[in-house]
């Protein structure tokens, strides 16, 4: 069982890429949603995700903190930022982190699936 986690305060946004989900994901999975970065945390390490994506802008604790206070070698999760964000600062800065595989427009979810799934 593939355990996947979507980390979204914007409801619509996480239906809409739970569908794609579900549409070019094969194998059996389960997927944790949380909307809230801080809930994430606590319970990350104990769900530990083949596939994570994470929006950037959250209350509380923004996906760029996420990052910072977890242990991205030892949970070994393939991270996905899924923004609204066009800002190429942030592209630029998901690039450059090692732990990122790629940064996705929430517009391009659907053209991504395809691609994040076939490894």
């Amino acid at each position: 069982m593939i355990d996947i986690v979507l980390i979204d305060d914007d409801e619509v946004s996480t239906f809409v890429t739970e569908k794609y989900i579900h549409k070019h994901f094969h194998s059996p999975f389960r997927i944790f949603k949380f909307s809230s970065a801080v809930e994430a945390l606590e319970k990350i390490t104990d769900i530990n995700p083949k596939y994570l994506f994470l929006d950037l802008v959250m209350p509380q604790m923004s996906g760029w903190d996420f990052l910072e206070q977890i242990d991205s070698e030892k949970l070994g999760s393939k991270i996905y930022i899924l923004s609204g964000s066009m800002d190429l600062k942030d592209r630029e800065k998901a690039r450059k982190n090692q732990h990122v595989k790629k940064f996705l427009s929430k517009l391009s979810v659907k053209e991504s699936m395809p691609e994040i799934f076939r490894d």
